[in-house]
């Protein structure tokens, strides 16, 4: 057993202490859970590594390491770890994001080395509802997108994509990974639009799910239809697939200058419980 505080790169074998960790903040988590769930922490599954931080023999924080760097229940000593780690390995992701106080403190030990960063979102407030609104109905041409449906849902989610991240997903691989990713969801039932005249004007995916919350993403209205009041109904529609059908907990996190993507969660019941921090590369 450790008997000192130290970091490393956790093993198969670490997976119940890793879920247990994860299991404090259910709803916070649910993004590195739900992939945990499935891939466990072999790296060639899950699609990175996950570090663990041990104090006095128990493992106490983690930070996925894939895609995105991901800190979670992070202290200030274990983001410090996380940090070297990360000096000393090289920058493989294409963002930091986390709870914004260990992300903001991560990313600052790390941007001398990393920076400079793309953008950063220093402020993302995460939002929570455990029930359907009272004065929302939900709106009844939203529905699940079929798998051949691929080619109507695609250039609507490219547009999320490149209007909220400032890149198309399209580039670098010609847009597999990210296709592979919309296939997933659409397959999974956690793919969700409002097709009219054979058009995506409104769109949301359910991205990440566990047996204790799931968190809505992807959440778009096509231009010419924005401040037509679709927002507020195509949400509570996913929320009432999502609270039916997947998990008793709905979270979102939203960047805080999108003053209407927040006033439409908030029409919709969702309160805002903390913050996230994106850093962008």
């Amino acid at each position: 057993m450790l008997t000192q505080t130290t970091s490393r790169v956790l093993e198969p074998s670490d997976l119940d202490a890793a879920l247990a960790v994860l299991d404090r903040e259910p709803v916070a988590n649910a993004f590195v859970t739900s992939r945990v769930q499935v891939a466990g922490l072999d790296p060639w599954r899950l699609g990175g590594e996950m570090w663990g931080w041990y104090e006095d023999g128990m493992l106490t924080s983690l930070c996925y390491a894939g895609a995105n760097l991901v800190p979670i229940c992070a202290t200030p000593r274990a983001v410090r770890a996380f940090a070297d780690r990360g000096r000393r390995a090289g920058r493989r992701c294409s963002s930091i994001v986390g709870p914004a106080g260990p992300t903001a403190e991560l990313w600052r030990l790390l941007e001398p080395h990393w920076g400079p960063a793309r953008e950063v979102r220093a402020r993302q407030p995460l939002m929570v509802t455990d029930r359907m609104p009272a004065a929302i109905a939900p709106d009844p041409s939203v529905r699940r997108i079929r798998k051949d449906e691929m080619e109507t849902i695609m250039p609507a989610c490219v547009a999320m994509f490149t209007e909220e991240v400032g890149v198309s997903p399209l580039a670098g691989d010609g847009g597999l990974l990210y296709q592979a990713r919309v296939a997933e969801l659409v397959a999974s039932g956690r793919s969700f639009a409002r097709i009219d005249g054979g058009r995506v004007v409104f769109k949301a995916e359910i991205g990440a799910a566990t047996d204790r919350a799931c968190q809505i993403q992807g959440v778009w209205v096509a231009p010419e239809y924005r401040g037509r009041g679709l927002a507020a109904p195509g949400m509570a529609a996913v929320m009432r697939y999502a609270l039916t059908d997947v998990a008793p907990v709905v979270s979102l996190y939203v960047n805080d200058f999108n003053t209407p993507a927040r006033r439409a969660y908030l029409r919709v019941g969702f309160q805002e419980t903390g913050e996230f921090m994106s850093v962008l590369f």
